[in-house]
């Protein structure tokens, strides 16, 4: 992996964010340089997840730089995810969060407390990766994009206007 270049992150609104994302089948030298751009991008933009539509790729990858419950912090990089929340009734939490894509306001929200996701690497190699407390959070948040959801679709009419409204996208 090298070093990446920042590209703008797609707003609230824009088609890309809205659809799903296609599995990705080819896995190269641009798909390396896709995912450090995404990494560029994230840490140009101070966030702790991006999805490679946020960016303006409609493929399923995402990349993350995130502390678990216990703060130990995970970075690192999944193509083709699939999420595993343990159970039908997973133990959940209530925290804060936002999104790039909608820059600025935060909202409580309630997700499971753990999450397992497991994927490729960009070379093609499965990979696990399993988190708690807000690297869970994450990891369920940049599955959302991928499935073309941002977290402001899950709320009430009414706060996401208000948060929309606070992003200056509504």
């Amino acid at each position: 992996m090298g070093k990446g270049r920042a590209r703008a992150i797609v707003l609230y609104g824009e088609p890309v964010l809205h659809a799903p994302c296609a599995e990705v089948t080819t896995f190269d030298r641009e798909l390396a340089k896709l995912v450090d751009d995404m990494m560029a991008s994230m840490r140009a933009a101070d966030g702790v997840g991006l999805a490679a539509n946020q960016i303006g790729v409609p493929l399923r990858v995402f990349v993350y730089d995130c502390p678990d419950a216990e703060g130990e912090q995970h970075t690192g990089h999944i193509v083709n995810p699939v999420l595993k929340v343990p159970g039908r009734r997973p133990a959940t939490t209530k925290d804060t969060e936002g999104c790039l894509s909608v820059p600025g306001p935060h909202t409580e929200f309630r997700r499971a407390a753990t999450a397992t996701v497991t994927g490729l690497d960009v070379e093609g190699n499965p990979l696990t990766v399993r988190g708690t407390g807000y690297f869970a959070r994450c990891l369920q948040h940049e599955l959302d994009h991928l499935d073309g959801v941002v977290y402001v679709d899950l709320l009430s009419t009414r706060r996401r206007r208000k948060i929309l409204d606070e992003a200056g996208l509504e």
